[in-house]
């Protein structure tokens, strides 16, 4: 193998680390890409992870240089270990993610690039002496997280240096706005429009003033100052139906309506999550006019040596 040097990130990797991450969310998501501001404000904190960003007490983000190119790369956090954090993260070490071009007749010392970067992960969690060593692939992008089935190159890593699956596994859905249920008149319905906690709730009520359901919409994956490439797509933050009006179809109602709104933001595709053991609620979206993009396996870890 040529000369390979692993070592700290330096602000003239820019370019390549955007494309070689912009590469990986390609293959989970269309039609969205990071800017090279997105990614290294990313280095620097993570302010939509409210809750988990203010436990860092520690990142340092390596990558693989072979040939003056940059064939894979990592961003590490550490988390603090007082009583403040969540018990998961409490004196954590975790790679938030991990990406490295896949075996090519152009690049067939990738693997060995990659193999020797995660040892120089692990190096640094030794170092850290973390309690517990976390994995992820949560990349600067909307619906980008968990390790996803599009990355066999990245899970193949993974597995053979010691990480196992032991979270749950999500099933993504996406849908063409336009393929959407149509709006239906129904006597007695009417909805309201309002704020929700993970976007624009819609909610729908019966004649005599009784929710029956809500669904809320998320047209701003991404923080705008970020530039993301995502115009167009939004997410479904929350779809609820109230236990006296299961399966009377609401759901189609309030997805129409959604649909009708997502056209005025022109959002032509909107995102759905399910827990892939869900296939009640999975068979429902694919009816609905969604198709699934892609499994993706929460929450990966490393057996720490002597513990």
């Amino acid at each position: 193998m040529s000369a390979l040097t692993v070592r700290p990130f330096r602000r003239d990797d820019r370019d390549q680390l955007t494309e070689l991450i912009n590469a990986h969310v390609a293959a989970v998501v269309p039609g969205v890409s990071v800017s090279v501001n997105t990614v290294l404000s990313e280095l620097e904190r993570q302010p939509e992870e409210f809750i988990t960003d203010p436990w860092v007490c520690e990142r340092v983000t390596l990558v693989a240089e072979q040939r003056r190119a940059v064939v894979a790369a990592a961003h590490l956090l550490r988390y603090r270990g007082g009583e403040e954090v969540g018990e998961t993260y409490r004196d954590a070490g975790e790679i938030d993610w991990f990406v490295h071009w896949p075996l090519a007749s152009f690049r067939p010392d990738t693997e060995a690039a990659a193999d020797r970067l995660m040892a120089a992960c692990l190096a640094q969690f030794a170092r850290w002496d973390v309690r517990v060593r976390h994995a992820d692939g949560a990349l600067p992008a909307p619906v980008v997280y968990g390790l996803p089935r599009n990355w066999p190159h990245v899970r193949a890593l993974y597995e053979r240096s010691g990480f196992r699956h032991t979270g749950d596994t999500e099933a993504i859905l996406i849908a063409r706005v336009a393929d959407l249920p149509a709006p239906e008149p129904r006597a007695g319905l009417r909805f309201a429009r309002t704020v929700g906690e993970c976007g624009t709730r819609f909610t729908a009520y019966d004649d005599g003033g009784a929710a029956l359901g809500f669904i809320e919409v998320d047209t701003s994956l991404s923080r705008p100052e970020r530039h993301a490439r995502t115009a167009g797509l939004a997410d479904i933050g929350n779809l609820h139906i109230e236990r006296a009006a299961h399966g009377q179809g609401w759901e189609r109602h309030l997805l129409a309506r959604a649909g009708e709104w997502l056209r005025l933001c022109d959002v032509d595709r909107l995102i759905a999550y399910e827990s892939g053991d869900d296939t009640g609620a999975i068979d429902l979206l694919l009816g609905a006019g969604f198709r699934e993009l892609t499994r993706t396996d929460r929450r990966w870890e490393h057996q720490i040596p002597g513990r």
